[in-house]
């Protein structure tokens, strides 16, 4: 089983977690629960896609459905998310909420080191 994208997801929620102990420390209360609010942003519909690839299937272009279902799905949760902190949540500091949001989906490129790195390990075409 390939265990990349729970990987790739607690990767996320532990770098948006550390960004916003960093800028509670320095900064203060108000940036430090807005950066884990963009962390969450991202992370939760980053679950959602993730669960939608992951789920198993019998049909291989069920694949290609359930990517754009989970797709679609990932951008709805993100703008409502986004809606609901905007419109909810006060104060709020603007810049350390995206600050979380950017930071936490460039973690999603590490899965690509993952990959290739779990890749190297199990490709062993030498014979030894």
């Amino acid at each position: 089983m390939d265990l990349t994208i729970p990987r790739v997801l607690m990767w996320q929620f532990l770098v948006g977690a550390a960004l916003a102990a960093v800028l509670l420390g320095v900064f203060g209360k108000v940036a430090g629960y807005s950066a884990m609010l963009g962390s969450l942003t991202a992370v939760i519909p980053n679950a959602f896609l993730g669960l939608r690839i992951m789920a198993p299937r019998r049909d291989p272009g069920a694949l290609k459905q359930a990517a754009w279902i989970g797709e679609i799905g990932k951008l709805a949760l993100t703008v409502l998310f986004f809606t609901l902190v905007f419109t909810l949540v006060r104060p709020l500091a603007a810049a350390a909420l995206f600050a979380g949001f950017i930071v936490t989906q460039l973690v999603t490129f590490s899965g690509f080191l993952m990959r290739d790195g779990q890749e190297q390990e199990t490709d062993n075409s030498n014979g030894s």
